[in-house]
């Protein structure tokens, strides 16, 4: 089964990912269950999401229900198996040379796929993605072959990377499509109306090299969810108390601007912002963050999650979505990941230095020069 238009991640809900209010097991568990109820069909996890207990909790929430009748979306990539967590950077990537060679990393995949499934109460995944790889994930053949090797053992059906956390490493996925495209099925990447840069840069590739678009933050931080306001106090923690400052106004300030669209096509904040997503090239599905805000009046997250999944099937003209994109250019307004003149080495598992092959990529795809 192919990724439907609406998805449900398991980091919803603020138990493993610092979000709002964080669920407890039996409301988490009920969040998936409601998601499918309400007719949602894909489901996304990754392995690193409480060291497995996020696929343990997606397993049990969907043990009743056929396994033929949704699609399965698993995350490999952070060791956590044997890797150190390195405080807020989280595990390592399991191709750090410090744990293992190139010659391992099949034996680690195919460890790391198998005890997955086993936690989703899974044989296979639908589409199984690279997470958050670091420059030996996005160039080594050596890991391309293993995640091959792991679709042709029926561990899973599809295979895809997903880039992360933070945003950017558009080169880095431009080349890893022009590598490996043969592989690669999907990619999971950050867009919004508030967002367009700098997926969009990427996006005339996807459609180069046949790679669909699973999108993510699709709410900007909830600002499309309806219960932020300006002055909004995060709770200590919250992954989005990092963001810059002004950042909850200044969205809300040009989310006001699109909303005349949304009233055109009858459509809430969240639905707005998903068909926008889905009217871009390649991109076929859309994976929001629910939350659970701790503010007085806020909406239960369970309805957060029929109103998304309610989604109508409605798509803007060319020219809606560019009007929206021209309100939401975001162009420049942060550093990016991956690959970049700023740095002569590599002292993070997402920021690396620049390679020529890159920049001649980004010559021939009309990208300039200055990364």
């Amino acid at each position: 089964m192919d990724l439907t238009t609406t998805a449900y991640g398991t980091w919803s809900g603020g138990r493993f990912m610092h979000y709002g209010e964080t669920l407890p097991e039996d409301r988490y568990l009920q969040c998936i269950r409601t998601a499918y109820e309400a007719g949602i069909r894909t489901f996304v996890t990754a392995d690193v999401y409480g060291n497995g207990k996020a696929d343990e909790l997606l397993g049990e929430a969907l043990a009743d229900v056929d396994r033929e009748s949704y699609c399965l979306v698993g995350m490999i990539g952070h060791d956590f198996y044997v890797g150190q967590r390195q405080g807020n950077k989280g595990y390592p990537r399991f191709t750090d040379p410090e744990l293992r060679g190139s010659g391992e990393y099949k034996d680690y995949m195919r460890m790391a796929c198998s005890k997955s499934l086993e936690r989703c109460r899974a044989d296979r995944f639908d589409l199984l993605m690279l997470h958050n790889p670091d420059d030996i994930g996005y160039t080594s053949e050596a890991v391309w072959d293993g995640m091959r090797a792991l679709k042709e053992e029926g561990l899973t059906s599809r295979l895809g990377i997903a880039p992360g956390p933070a945003n950017g490493f558009s080169l880095d996925i431009i080349q890893c499509f022009e590598r490996f495209g043969t592989y690669i099925d999907w990619a999971m990447l950050i867009l919004n109306p508030l967002e367009p840069w700098p997926t969009g840069l990427i996006l005339p590739a996807c459609e180069k090299f046949g790679v669909k678009v699973l999108t993510r933050v699709v709410d900007y931080g909830g600002v499309f969810h309806g219960d932020l306001k300006p002055g909004h106090a995060f709770k200590p923690g919250d992954h989005r108390a990092y963001r810059p400052q002004g950042w909850v106004e200044h969205g809300l300030e040009k989310a006001e601007r699109m909303l005349p669209l949304a009233d055109k096509y009858k459509l809430t904040p969240i639905q707005f912002a998903s068909i926008w997503n889905l009217s871009q090239p390649m991109v076929e599905s859309v994976v929001p963050t629910f939350f659970q805000e701790p503010v007085e009046n806020a909406r239960d997250i369970e309805l957060m999650i029929r109103e998304f999944a309610a989604l109508p099937d409605v798509r803007f003209t060319p020219e809606e979505s560019e009007q929206i994109r021209v309100i939401g250019d975001n162009t420049g307004c942060m550093t990016l990941k991956g690959a970049s003149k700023r740095h002569e080495t590599s002292e993070r598992a997402d920021e690396w230095p620049m390679r020529p092959e890159l920049l001649e990529l980004a010559g021939r795809y009309g990208l300039g020069e200055d990364w």
